[in-house]
């Protein structure tokens, strides 16, 4: 790898492996990872239900120990951090749009795109005010009072991807945002992912089944057993 290339790295992984459990119920969910995700890129992570696809993201976001191999997000090897230290590296670089969204339902729009602001000691006001340009920039900066189970689906998606942009990570990892959404929800949903999320100095990692959104990738990572088994990259045409 250049020196040029490296520093346009967001993540770099070299023969990472993951096995949960030990002796005879020692399972192996990942069996030697080499991927490369370059920053201002969207990069797919696709194959079979239990692949990996979500235990490589859970690793690379540091949340998972690797068992072996070598992994740097944005330069750091988080495992080498203690574990006070990594979550808050976490906290500052990462951003996460779960399958689930994971949106409290007692909180508001901006309250809970608020939560990571919070969490890094920001503010309740500012915290909120900053919550609410997020709204605004993803186009639903009109509802940000609204409790989720007054807003539809497409508007849930929205709030979590603003809860997950709003502390600007350089990271964002996204799993299955398009899973529960119709074809023309689900592709606004990645329009806005990559407007908002694939900016120069940010990297963007979608775990999909969807073939529907496939387009919008810069490069798709196809895993099968554990492995990386092709990188491709679609055309433009």
């Amino acid at each position: 790898m250049t020196n040029a290339t490296a520093t346009r790295t967001a993540v770099m992984c070299r023969g990472v492996t993951k096995v949960f459990g030990e002796g005879d119920f020692a399972v192996q969910a990942l069996r030697g990872i080499d991927l490369d995700v370059m920053l201002g890129e969207l990069t797919l992570l696709v194959g079979p239900s239990g692949c990996g696809k979500t235990t490589l993201i859970s690793v690379i976001a540091g949340i998972l120990n690797r068992t072996a191999g070598e992994c740097r997000v944005l330069g750091e090897d988080t495992s080498a951090l203690p574990d006070r230290a990594r979550a808050a590296w976490r906290g500052r670089n990462v951003g996460f749009v779960f399958q689930s969204l994971n949106l409290v339902p007692t909180l508001t729009a901006a309250e809970n795109v608020a939560i990571p602001l919070l969490i890094l000691g920001t503010d309740h006001r500012t915290a909120l005010a900053k919550a609410a340009v997020m709204l605004e920039r993803v186009g639903i900066g009109n509802r940000a009072r609204a409790l989720p189970a007054q807003l539809s689906g497409g508007q849930q998606q929205r709030i979590a991807i603003a809860r997950a942009l709003v502390h600007e990570p350089r990271l964002l990892v996204c799993d299955e945002p398009t899973s529960a959404l119709d074809h023309e929800t689900g592709h606004k949903v990645m329009e806005l992912l990559k407007e908002v999320a694939a900016g120069p100095e940010r990297a963007l990692i979608v775990v999909t089944h969807d073939s529907r959104i496939f387009s919008f990738a810069d490069r798709i990572a196809h895993m099968d057993d554990g492995h990386v088994e092709r990188i491709e990259t679609p055309s433009r045409s």
